[in-house]
This record gives C-alpha cells, sequence and structure tokens, in this order.
C-alpha cells in the first residue's frame, strides 16, 4: 500500500528545510493546471503569455517559499504571484495592448458576434457563447478582468481575491459590479426572450 500523499504544508516544508526539489516538483504539478488555467483568462486566451508568465509564477514561488507565512492557502498565494506576473508584464507591454485594445474596440461594432438564433445546436450555441464570452472578458480592464478570474473562475472569496490582487474588499468588489455591467452589455444578445 502506497503511503498517503503529503499535503501542500508538508511538502512546503520539506522545501524550506531540506531543499527538497521533489518536493516541490510535486507542488508544481499539484497546482499548475489552476495556475495556467488563471493565466490564459487573465491573458485573453494568450497560450504561450500564460504558460511563460505560469514559468515565471512557480520559479518566483520557489525562490520565495520561505517568505509564505501561511495566512492564506497555498493555491491562494500561488494566485497573487501569477497575478503579479500578470500586472508586471501587462505594464511592461502596456503601449502595445493598449493599442490593440483601442484598434479593437474601435473596430468591433459587435457585428461578428453570433447571435443565439443563428446557431443550430445546443453545441455551437454552447461553443459561439464560450467565444462571446472570451471575447467580451478581453475587453474588460486588466483589475476587472482578473477580480472576475479570481472570484468565478477560481472561486475565490471577496477577501481572498482582495489579498490576491493586493487591494482593499471594497475595490474588489467595485471591479466585480463594473465587470458584470460590461459583461451583461456585452452578452445582450444571448439573454433569453421573456416568455
Amino acid at each position: 500500500m502506497a503511503p498517503p500523499p503529503f499535503s501542500d504544508a508538508q511538502l512546503i516544508a520539506r522545501v524550506v528545510v531540506q531543499d527538497d526539489r521533489h518536493a516541490f516538483s510535486e507542488l508544481v504539478r499539484r497546482h499548475q493546471s489552476a495556475v495556467r488555467a488563471t493565466l490564459r483568462r487573465l491573458t485573453s486566451g494568450n497560450h504561450a503569455l500564460a504558460d511563460d508568465l505560469a514559468q515565471d509564477t512557480f520559479m518566483l514561488a520557489y525562490r520565495n517559499l520561505k517568505s509564505f507565512r501561511q495566512e492564506a492557502r497555498f493555491s491562494t498565494w500561488l494566485y497573487r504571484i501569477a497575478t503579479n506576473a500578470f500586472f508586471a508584464d501587462a505594464r511592461k507591454r502596456k503601449e502595445e495592448l493598449l493599442g490593440d485594445r483601442d484598434a479593437e474596440l474601435a473596430d468591433d461594432d459587435g457585428s461578428d458576434m453570433p447571435h443565439f438564433e443563428e446557431c443550430g445546436d445546443d453545441h455551437a450555441r454552447g461553443a459561439a457563447l464560450k467565444l462571446d464570452f472570451e471575447r467580451a472578458l478581453a475587453l474588460l480592464s486588466d483589475g476587472e478582468r482578473a477580480a472576475i478570474v479570481q472570484c468565478y473562475h477560481n472561486d475565490l472569496s471577496h477577501e481572498e481575491a482582495a489579498y490576491v490582487l493586493d487591494c482593499p474588499v471594497g475595490t474588489v468588489k467595485t471591479h466585480i459590479l463594473r465587470a458584470k455591467q460590461k459583461l451583461k452589455s456585452r452578452l445582450a444578445a444571448w439573454a433569453p426572450e421573456p416568455t
């Protein structure tokens, strides 16, 4: 019979005390999918950038693991590092990102968005809605997108999201409210007709 798996806290202790790289590899294995998924949403589906930022996230986590005080779950701490890596990268690329987004917004009149009636079957409707949602998410500000991703994709509480985003809880709530309003407006074509 195999021994029970180590908890995250036990693995962290092994890394900090013994510099056990196998223990850190296990932490990466456990959390890399969630970190990459979070970063893919933050980067508007840019898989290459998300994977680069995920690698940066785990390198930073390894270097700074001794500073992890376990005030939050390890996954929440990783989301914070990942989100900070995303924001740092966004600052570096700000001119490029803003230029692309402004051009996209100027060119986007919504006419390329499939409408509910145009999609024949449930699978096609689901795929079209997912695509439209990803497009709408990409048009949010970085802060709004990050708050939505942390609270709805990662199922964090407002308090945990505030920790990850390093901002007050009220700011998280404001970002979520604004993001929901923008998403609702952008995805209005998908709202079912009242019967």
